[in-house]
């Protein structure tokens, strides 16, 4: 891409016609920003994002949306891409996009290196609203938004992001995914029984793809 090899900021390393070459790629190799069009051969732009999204286990590369058609705006959102940019588009927009990451990523840094971190920010309609972790019960996947319980609190904070991003920025050794649809806080569990989990205001079942991770969390106490 001509537009990469115009600014210091990024370093394209491939590029693909094929979503599924593209995929194949991404499995092999870290990757943190990919330059994503929606109209592309095997899947579409978007159909790879959500594969990305689901896998489970590994950090998913974040994605800026390069498209022709503005009503996927809306659906980019939803799998927290990073920007979207609006075909035919300028050097300067493409530049703005690429410092929008590059603020994205040194931010990241600062944060994973913060050891005493202890609240996150969540989006919550059209503000960020400071949660503290140690008041985080479990957060739960709803539609296109997740469901973010809290000690003390009769309705749960509604954001606008994945479960996947969720599980992303809380951290590990705290939180626990253990099923497709809740995240768990492990400071928070009531009492577990058999495949179970009960955090108080619901139990919750452990489905079979996270038993593996929550058996060796558990085990350290039934030994």
């Amino acid at each position: 891409m001509q537009l990469c090899e115009q600014n210091r900021i990024l370093v394209l390393e491939e590029k693909f016609d094929s979503a599924l070459d593209a995929l194949s790629y991404i499995n092999g190799h870290e990757v943190d920003l990919m330059f994503l069009d929606i109209q592309m051969a095997d899947l579409t732009g978007m159909e790879l994002a959500r594969v990305l999204e689901g896998r489970k286990g590994k950090q998913s590369p974040k994605i800026i949306f390069t498209t022709a058609y503005n009503q996927f705006a809306i659906e980019g959102y939803k799998v927290d891409a990073l920007d979207y940019l609006l075909k035919p588009f300028g050097y300067e927009e493409f530049l703005n996009a690429s410092q929008k990451a590059l603020k994205y990523f040194e931010k990241q840094t600062v944060t994973n290196q913060t050891t005493a971190e202890d609240y996150i920010f969540l989006k919550v309609e059209y503000q960020l609203v400071k949660v503290m972790l140690k008041d985080i019960v479990l957060v739960e996947g709803y539609k296109d938004y997740v469901k973010v319980h809290l000690v003390g609190k009769n309705a749960p904070l509604l954001s606008l992001t994945t479960l996947k991003s969720m599980e992303e920025l809380l951290p590990e050794g705290q939180f626990m995914r253990v099923h497709r649809s809740f995240i768990i806080s492990l400071d928070q569990i009531i009492s577990i029984s058999k495949s179970t989990v009960n955090m108080g205001i619901m139990n919750i079942s452990v489905s079979e793809g996270y038993k593996e991770g929550f058996l060796q969390f558990i085990n350290k106490w039934i030994n």
